[in-house]
């Protein structure tokens, strides 16, 4: 059996850990903090200890030898291991109220800061900004996942979900949200439907969602849902196979809306359900997760 590994890579305070502790969950051996130099040596030793599902955590703190990550994924894909980077990311807002709110010190913060609070965020700041900096290549390597929005439980199914589908074919991701919470940092694509008519201004459809039939059958049939449904699809149906011949693990479509309620749960659930017969596919409802629907 081909031997898989998950790489976690990610900013400070972006959920690393949970990841992590879902992966162990799922049964996979996890190693946390591995130094990048010993990434080839401990994947052989697992190879020869028959280990088929490993999962490795990295982080900034092995900052001098991060630039060996990549050419060693490299390496390790022409053995033929199945190789899964997945980079976990937040904004800067959401990260500084993380480390207030547990009083922990970022691995990159001045060791001479002083007490006063607005020294101490100005300190944080610059060190998540100075992470992002050294971990940029990293990141474009990788699957990267946004945790701005994600609960720890949501973001351990959502780990769960990638890692279930098949290591050696791209998934496609389907994921509705709001604009008024803002784009999500690991989409590859977005589309704006906020343009469409909207089943918020309809009395009986406002407290429902896109995955319910009145909604659906009112979305349904209006002539611009349907052009978007199949310029969406057009556009994916062209590129899609140039993209899994680039050897892309993961592929996130991310359909935005005012609320992230109707229009754009609607088009998920309506291209998910397109694409599945012929590809890998997930989908994610982000404003949904938040209120637990």
């Amino acid at each position: 059996m081909k031997q898989e590994i998950v790489l976690i890579t990610g900013m400070s305070g972006s959920g690393k850990s949970v990841a992590l502790h879902a992966l162990e969950d799922a049964g996979f051996y996890c190693v946390d903090n591995l130094p990048p130099e010993l990434l080839l040596p401990f994947v052989k030793l697992e190879q020869q200890q028959s280990a088929t599902k490993v999962a490795i955590a990295m982080d900034v703190r092995s900052a001098n030898s991060l630039p060996l990550v990549i050419p060693q994924l490299t390496h390790l894909r022409a053995l033929d291991v199945n190789i899964r980077p997945l980079f976990l990311d937040a904004s800067t807002e959401v990260l500084v109220h993380r480390f207030s709110e547990s009083r922990r010190r970022h691995p990159l913060s001045r060791q001479d800061s002083t007490d006063q609070a607005p020294d101490q965020q100005r300190d944080l700041i610059e060190a998540i900004e100075l992470e992002r900096h050294l971990l940029t290549d990293l990141r474009e390597a990788s699957h990267i996942i946004d945790t701005s929005l994600l609960r720890s439980t949501k973001l351990q199914a959502y780990i769960k979900s990638l890692i279930s589908a098949p290591a050696t074919q791209l998934t496609l991701m389907f994921e509705s949200f709001a604009f008024k919470r803002g784009i999500p940092l690991h989409a590859d694509y977005v589309f704006d439907v906020r343009m469409l008519p909207n089943p918020h201004y309809e009395p009986d459809l406002r407290p429902l969602t896109g995955r319910d039939a009145p909604v659906s059958d009112w979305l349904a049939q209006h002539p611009s849902v349907d052009s978007m449904a199949a310029h969406i699809s057009e556009f994916l149906t062209t590129w899609l196979p140039d993209l899994n011949q680039d050897h892309r693990s993961y592929v996130t479509v991310a359909i935005g809306c005012t609320g992230g309620q109707h229009r754009s749960v609607y088009l998920v659930e309506r291209l998910s359900a397109l694409f599945t017969p012929n590809w890998v596919t997930l989908k994610r409802h982000r404003e949904l997760d938040l209120m637990g629907s």
